[in-house]
Parts: C-alpha cells; structure tokens; sequence
C-alpha cells in the first residue's frame, strides 16, 4: 500500500513551486522592460531565472503566459493597495474616496500605456478587476452621497465610472503636482450642486 507524503514534504515542495513561479514572473518582467516583448524566449527566461527549460515549460506555455500571470498578481496587489488605503485613511467618506483615488491615479502615472500593457490587458482576468475596481469606488461614492459630501443626483455607480476613466489621464503625467490637480479636478465633479438663489428684485 502506497503511503502519502509527508505533510512538510508537501508543503516544501509547494513552497519551492511558488518560488519558482515568482521568479519567472519577475525575471521574465525584467527581460521585456530592458529588451522588448518581441525579444524575450522561453530559453533566455531560464537561463535568467536558473533552471533548465524543460521545468520552465512545466510551468507555463510561453512568454505571453508567463506576462499574464505576472500581470494578474501585480493587478491583485493594486487592488489590495487601494483597499488598505481605504481602511486607514482618516476622516470622512469624501476624504476617504480622495486618498483611494490619488493612490489609483499613482498606479496609472507608473503604468502607461504600451505594446505591452495593451497585449496585457486582454487577459481575463482584467474584466474581473476593472468590475471590482468599479464596485469599490462605486460603494465610496455611494458613502459620501449619503453623508451629504458628494452629490447625490447621478448614480453612485455612472460617477465611479467618471472617476476612473478620468483618471487614466495620470499615464501621460510626469509630475506629482500635475497629478494633484488631475485629482483635484476630478473630484470637483463629485461636489454637491449648490442651487443658484434668484436675484431680488431692486429696489
């Protein structure tokens, strides 16, 4: 009768698995930023990361699977950051929702568009972020309306939308200060509306 493994053995063959994996990711990451997507192997990816291209293939495909997977945990970290943010921003729902987006259009000013990011952002996995994305910044939003700090006249979920597409323009911003203002801007369209009183009448 065959006996399983050994609870440890199991978890350090795991353990060795997932190292393997984030070195790939992360040396075959390195390999396009300096040499282009176009220019990158399977051979070189494992002769960069230490390990033989038969146990390189044990793992992913090619390169556009390795990318992606890369892509899909760098995406999960985001989302991660943006809701750690959330949780240890001090103050109301609308000071809240500025920190997340000033933290969301740094990680756009840090990831412009390009061959890769456009081959990138096929992958499944994005519509599933984007629509979390989307929820998250809906629910702050939806918060601020309800506190009487953002305008309540437009959909929680239409405004969110605003807000992140308006804020893929910090991918061509170089400066801190511009992406400030892009912020600025784009919360200024979050404000309550502040009727206009009529004029009295003189005299």
């Amino acid at each position: 009768m065959l006996r399983s493994m050994p609870k440890l053995w199991n978890e350090t063959i795991e353990t060795h698995r997932a190292a393997v994996r984030v070195a790939t990711m992360d040396t075959t990451a390195a390999l396009v930023a300096e040499y282009g997507l176009a220019s990158v192997s399977m051979s070189q990816i494992a002769e960069k990361t230490g390990i033989g291209r038969a146990t390189l293939y044990k793992y992913f495909p090619d390169v556009d699977a390795i990318l992606l997977a890369w892509h899909e945990r760098q995406v999960s970290a985001h989302l991660d950051h943006l809701a750690a943010v959330r949780d240890h921003a001090a103050g109301s729902a609308s000071q809240r929702l500025e920190a997340v987006l000033a933290a969301y259009a740094q990680i756009s000013q840090r990831h412009p568009d390009n061959e890769l990011a456009a081959m990138l952002h096929r992958g499944a996995h994005i519509a599933h972020a984007e629509q979390h994305l989307r929820d998250f910044v809906t629910e702050l939003i939806a918060d601020g309306a309800r506190a009487a700090e953002l305008r309540d006249d437009v959909a929680p979920a239409e405004l969110a939308a605003y807000c992140l597409h308006a804020l893929t323009a910090a991918g061509s911003l170089r400066s801190q200060a511009a992406i400030r203002r892009l912020v600025a801007v784009t919360l200024a369209g979050l404000r309550p509306i502040t009727p206009i009183s009529p004029a009295e009448p003189s005299g």
